[in-house]
């Protein structure tokens, strides 16, 4: 159990991440469905990860099946896509890798792989890597967009709570795991400790693949991560005739739905995703902003778009 004592200024400053982490996300899921009931919930996502063990054996070697993982595998840093989260992981200082993978393996047989990582030897480090980054690739990814927009219904549904309920409301009902008991926000983790807040909030999480009991990260100078189990998304995306291409016209319903997806998207990558001219991106993201869905912004030479929240609840109502 952590307890976890909070002070004004930490409950001034809780907020909701805008979206999930790519490669936290693919870690989490990785032990989740090696749990055959966490599996059930999600088949889709289930059979993908069954189908591609033997190109992502590492993983099987490396993490833990279930329970506590290394910190450092949970970036605060690189949101924006697969690759900038794999670069804060390998960012890591060696000191940190080999003191927290110690605990990590502290109960699990030695091996010769889990020793040379432990050691922050870089040629495994790259193993575990390119493995998450493969992972993600072939069991996430073909459904991204539709994890993301449940992670912003979820998120709708806490704000609606907030609004009705204030702060007790919220932390209250997070989930059977959080219990608030005015200042002290216990959770039942995969560790224990009595902790005070770190003056910098929380950044509250909700993951349909967290498994059964919430994480938690706590470093100075920075909020308090708390990623807790969320409903698993319904099915997969329907299918069947789509009311967003009916409204925007089929190319501008796949410009807006590519903005969903991870990374950095500039006129040219929309252009390359969605097989049009750059002329043709430009005329459609121009007219995504103009009705308020598209946020655009000029760095360098390019122009880098990402969704609005209007352009986010658009999406959510009209999941495919």
């Amino acid at each position: 159990m952590i307890s976890l004592r909070l002070g004004a200024v930490d409950l001034a400053r809780i907020r909701f991440s805008d979206r999930p982490h790519p490669v936290g996300t693919a870690i989490l899921a990785y032990q989740a469905l090696r749990d055959p009931a966490q599996a059930a919930l999600m088949p889709d996502l289930a059979a993908r990860a069954g189908a591609v063990t033997a190109t992502t054996g590492p993983l099987r070697h490396l993490l833990p099946a279930r329970g506590l993982l290394p910190d450092f595998l949970t970036p605060y840093g690189g949101i924006e896509s697969v690759a900038a989260g794999i670069e804060s992981i390998r960012a890591t200082p060696r000191r940190r890798i080999t003191t927290e993978l110690t605990d990590t393996y502290a109960n699990l047989p030695p091996s010769p792989w889990r020793r040379r990582l432990v050691a922050a030897d870089p040629q495994v480090l790259d193993l575990l890597t390119t493995a998450l980054h493969r992972y993600f690739d072939a069991v996430l990814a073909p459904t991204w967009s539709h994890l993301t927009l449940s992670h912003q219904d979820q998120v709708t549904r806490s704000a609606q709570t907030y609004a009705r309920s204030g702060v007790d409301g919220l932390l209250a009902g997070l989930h059977p795991a959080i219990r608030w008991r005015p200042p002290v926000l216990e959770i039942d983790s995969w560790w224990s400790a009595e902790l005070p807040g770190t003056g910098e909030g929380i950044l509250l999480v909700p993951s349909p693949l967290t498994g059964l009991r919430p994480r938690v990260l706590v470093q100075p100078g920075r909020p308090v991560l708390l990623v807790y189990p969320a409903p698993a998304p319904v099915g997969s995306p329907p299918r069947g005739p789509d009311p967003l291409a009916r409204l925007l016209g089929h190319t501008r319903a796949a410009v807006l739905r590519w903005l969903a997806e991870p990374g950095r998207h500039t006129t040219t990558t929309l252009g390359r995703q969605a097989g049009i001219s750059i002329s043709s991106a430009s005329e459609h993201t121009a007219a995504l902003r103009a009705a308020g869905l598209v946020h655009s912004d000029r760095a360098g030479g390019a122009m880098v778009h990402r969704l609005t929240p209007l352009g986010l609840h658009l999406l959510a109502q009209n999941a495919r």
